[in-house]
């Protein structure tokens, strides 16, 4: 198996005082590691190597200019001819001129709420109640089971976004479920070995697992995402238990940036409830829905 490499720019006092410098060099050590890269004026394309899920373009680190229209449609031409989604990621904090600049292009931005946890404020497991949050374990004789459940979980949760409570549940979850490729579980396997990944499940009597969660860690920082609940199972609490549970895994393994993006502004107060403050505005672009 090919070892994990991190790629993270050396610590400098200014930048580590400094936290959306760092989550902008999370964002782009995250990929590099299973990508190559290429330039586009102000912005950069990684484009995996290998299978798995696509990656991103996003504003150089190294850009003295903010990114140009013309940079974002040779981008979404090049991910056309790779077959790529078009798909932009960026802190509109670090880069408030590619708002505008990616809506005149014809993309669709999302404004998701970017969130920052105080580890003062993470509560006690005990005071969230609810069922016990189970941490895979990549040595376990089950990882590749739970890998795909923790992904079914996802696709279902994705599917119906909101926190509003509906019809799909395990039985959807069970035809969600997909038997990872071989090269993908040992990249899902590796990663979590070297503590790059950290993924959780939540099970139910009678139901199985009915929420996941995951984490990606690159040094002293880490971004948990990918927080699903099945639809017939919301209202429980079980999202914020996972996040938590993730946080508190996250700390304990000497993390001290930890972050998210909430889909919505409702989404955001479930992490409110965990002890995650916002700091800014994460934006994800996609080409906008056709005209009728």
């Amino acid at each position: 198996m090919p070892g994990i490499r991190y790629v993270y720019a050396p610590p400098v006092a200014s930048v580590r005082d400094e936290p959306f410098d760092r989550l902008e060099r999370f964002y782009d050590a995250v990929p590099r590691d299973g990508a190559h890269t290429e330039d586009f004026g102000g912005l950069v394309l990684f484009v995996r190597d290998g299978a798995g899920w696509p990656f991103y373009a996003r504003p150089r680190l190294d850009a003295t200019e903010s990114p140009s229209a013309a940079d974002v449609t040779a981008v979404r031409q090049r991910q056309r001819d790779l077959g790529l989604p078009e798909a932009f990621e960026w802190v509109h904090d670090n880069n408030p001129e590619l708002l505008a600049v990616a809506r005149s292009a014809g993309l669709s931005v999302l404004e998701a709420p970017l969130m920052v946890l105080d580890p003062t404020a993470l509560p006690p497991a005990a005071e969230l109640g609810g069922p016990a949050v189970r941490i895979l374990d990549p040595a376990a004789p089950g990882f590749a089971t739970d890998v795909a459940v923790r992904r079914a979980v996802a696709a279902v949760g994705f599917a119906a976004p909101g926190t509003e409570t509906g019809a799909a549940g395990p039985t959807a979850r069970d035809a969600a479920l997909v038997e990872l490729p071989v090269d993908s579980l040992d990249e899902e396997r590796a990663r979590t070995a070297a503590g790059g990944r950290i993924s959780a499940l939540v099970e139910m009597p009678g139901e199985g697992a009915v929420a996941s969660g995951m984490a990606l860690r690159v040094d002293d920082v880490a971004e948990i995402a990918g927080i699903a609940t099945l639809p017939s199972a919301r209202r429980r609490g079980l999202g914020a238990a996972v996040t938590a549970a993730l946080a508190r895994r996250l700390l304990d393994d000497g993390t001290n940036l930890i972050f998210l993006s909430a889909g919505s502004d409702e989404i955001a107060r479930v992490y409110l409830r965990v002890g995650f403050r916002r700091i800014g505005t994460a934006c994800i672009a996609e080409p906008a829905p056709a005209a009728l």
